[in-house]
């Protein structure tokens, strides 16, 4: 019976610690406004030295979980900063262990804390997932530029996927975006400007096409979860 009170009483209070935290974050940085300068962020992590590794995925993790930060800042950044080869290693283990603790938070505190981070039109546009096994599309999600990402995080922790296959498909899904991102963040840094046009090329004309065909693909990925449920 204690044991059962104590844990009554634990999620609240971490819950409420979580929340804290955050505020105490922005707070002690300045507000929001500090996560969406690129330039003080550089001169942050640049001021750590050898903290800088930490410092970065600790940015990555805040991005994933409060989202203060655009995640193509900080995306873009680590290239910028660490290169093409050591800026996908940090981006990646940023964004995988910022993901996971979304995923994890929606699994252990349920529907009303996610509900303070995800907004009610995003939860409404994705609520079959919560009702969704099928594991390719939610791939999909992860990898189609366009989607609120961050928020499917807090989303399928309701759900029915396993961490290990959340971590798997997630880490999967965004690699393309990490890639694209931190190869742009290398050239600026190298001052390969051609290269970073043509890459930008790329990714507007994907993102242009996502957003214009992006009520479709929504309607086709529902289909998609209408017949792998009944199946």
């Amino acid at each position: 019976m204690g044991k059962r009170r104590n844990n009554v009483w634990l999620k609240p209070l971490l819950f409420v610690a979580f929340i804290a935290g955050l505020g105490a974050l922005l707070y002690a940085t300045g507000g929001v406004q500090f996560f969406l300068d690129r330039g003080r962020l550089t001169r942050f992590l640049e001021s750590l030295g050898p903290w800088s590794f930490a410092g970065f995925i600790f940015l990555q993790i805040v991005q994933v979980t409060a989202a203060p930060i655009p995640g193509e800042i900080t995306g873009f950044l680590g290239g910028y900063l660490y290169g093409p080869f050591l800026g996908i290693v940090l981006n990646t283990i940023g964004l995988t262990s910022g993901s996971v603790i979304a995923f994890q938070l929606s699994r252990m505190f349920g529907r009303p804390a996610v509900d303070r981070f995800v907004d009610p039109k995003t939860m409404e546009r994705f609520d079959f997932l919560l009702h969704h096994k099928g594991k390719f599309l939610v791939f999909l999600l992860f990898l189609l530029p366009g989607f609120p990402k961050d928020y499917l995080c807090y989303i399928l922790g309701l759900g029915h996927l396993t961490l290990l296959e959340f971590v798997v498909i997630g880490a999967s899904g965004r690699l393309l975006g990490t890639i694209m991102l931190t190869f742009g963040g290398s050239f600026l840094r190298q001052q390969k400007y051609m290269e970073l046009y043509l890459l930008t090329g790329v990714g507007v004309v994907i993102a242009f096409l996502v957003l214009v065909y992006k009520d479709t693909l929504e309607r086709w990925l529902k289909i998609l979860h209408e017949k792998r449920r009944r199946k």
